[in-house]
C-alpha cells in the first residue's frame, strides 16, 4: 500500500483570494506550529501532491542524515 494512504486527516482548508490557506488548529497544536514559524513547501506536480515541513524539523532531519552519511563514510574508508 502507498504510504500516503496511511496519513492522518486533519480536515480541509480553503484557498483564499490571495492564495493563502489556514492550517487547521488541531494540526497546528499537534505539530507545535506557532505564529512566526517558517515552513518549507514541497510538491510533486505529476501526482498533484503538496507536502509541508517546518524548517526546524527539516534541519533536524538533515543533521541526522549528515551524521549517518559521515558514519557510513568512516566505515567505508576503514576497509
Amino acid at each position: 500500500m502507498f504510504p500516503i494512504f496511511k496519513a492522518k486527516t486533519y480536515g480541509s482548508i480553503t484557498v483564499g483570494e490571495r492564495g493563502q490557506v489556514v492550517i487547521p488548529a488541531n494540526l497546528r497544536k499537534e505539530f507545535n506550529i506557532v505564529p512566526g514559524d517558517q515552513l518549507m513547501v514541497f510538491a510533486k506536480p505529476d501526482k498533484k501532491i503538496i507536502a509541508i515541513i517546518s524548517t526546524r524539523e527539516l534541519s533536524l532531519l538533515l543533521e541526522r542524515a549528515e551524521k549517518a552519511i559521515t558514519k557510513l563514510g568512516t566505515k567505508f574508508h576503514k576497509k
